[in-house]
């Protein structure tokens, strides 16, 4: 995180100094399964860089959902995650690798929950390897890779007011993620009209960290979640930070596309106007 050297450290010092209420895990309303699902990974503005697949697998009470995203540019995020789904949710293992050159450094986190150890390697300005392992005390609502499960198991008016996450600065942190429901928004879905509840996630660094952040311009902005309700909640929409000081990129889920269709003539011109 590039920042002038005093605020870094007031913003390191008050992240591991400062306290956070924790808050007990979502209980287990819609059990997870198998999953092969199709995404697209865009900026803002639409343009798609990235084509992506989220696999998830259950035997028994654990659950291991795999998301990758290959970029365009050659680029990888390749995300696991690992969880219980015994009465709650609890995260038993965590993974993420982001490397090429849509990304400033190359990095890898690795959690495991039952320990707390966390291991973060990360490439430094300078192409340079570095190594950080550290053994937290991690609380168990821990989201890592886990935020749409919770939300797709929570109703909008019970939404807890925060969860816990692990972040890499590249050196792992500790931070809180206020959530907060921004009420219903519209969309269509083969012309039927459709409302999904939309969730703003907020992370809040505590203590002096977080006054210091805004007025550094190092706020993170704010992330969003659309997740459509009902007797099967179903995750509609992202909008989450790629990267620590980098942009925001949206998810969105992308049906197969058959030659000679509509669909298919409409993302071909996509892709065309994209090169």
């Amino acid at each position: 995180m590039r920042m002038p050297s005093i605020t870094s450290c007031l913003l390191c010092f008050c992240i591991l100094c400062g306290t956070f209420a924790t808050a007990a895990p979502v209980a287990v309303r819609h059990k997870e399964g198998l999953v092969h699902g199709f995404l697209t990974l865009s900026t803002l503005d639409g343009q798609v860089i990235a084509n992506g697949d989220l696999i998830q697998l259950a035997h028994g009470e654990r659950v291991t959902n795999h998301l990758i995203f290959h970029f365009k540019d050659g680029s990888l995020h390749d995300e696991t995650t690992v969880y219980s789904q015994r009465d709650y949710f609890r995260l038993v293992s965590y993974r993420l690798v982001q490397t090429g050159p849509t990304f400033p450094r190359t990095m890898d986190l690795s959690i495991v929950a039952a320990t707390g150890q966390v291991t973060v390697r990360a490439t430094d300005d300078k192409g340079k390897e570095t190594v950080s392992e550290q053994q937290m005390k991690l609380p168990p609502d821990i989201a890592n890779g886990l935020v749409l499960t919770l939300l797709k198991n929570v109703e909008a008016k019970d939404v807890p007011n925060t969860f816990s996450m692990v972040v890499a600065t590249p050196k792992p942190r500790l931070v809180k993620l206020a959530i907060s429901d921004a009420g219903e928004d519209q969309f269509t879905l083969a012309s039927s009209s459709r409302k999904a509840t939309h969730y703003v996630i907020k992370i809040e660094l505590g203590g002096l960290a977080g006054v210091v952040a805004p007025l550094v311009g190092k706020q993170p902005p704010d992330a969003g979640v659309w997740i459509l309700g009902g007797e099967a909640p179903a995750f509609v929409r992202s909008e989450n930070l790629s990267y620590v000081g980098g942009p925001m990129w949206r998810i969105e889920l992308v049906s197969p596309a058959w030659p000679g269709s509509a669909s298919h003539e409409r993302q071909k011109d996509g892709s065309a106007e994209q090169h």
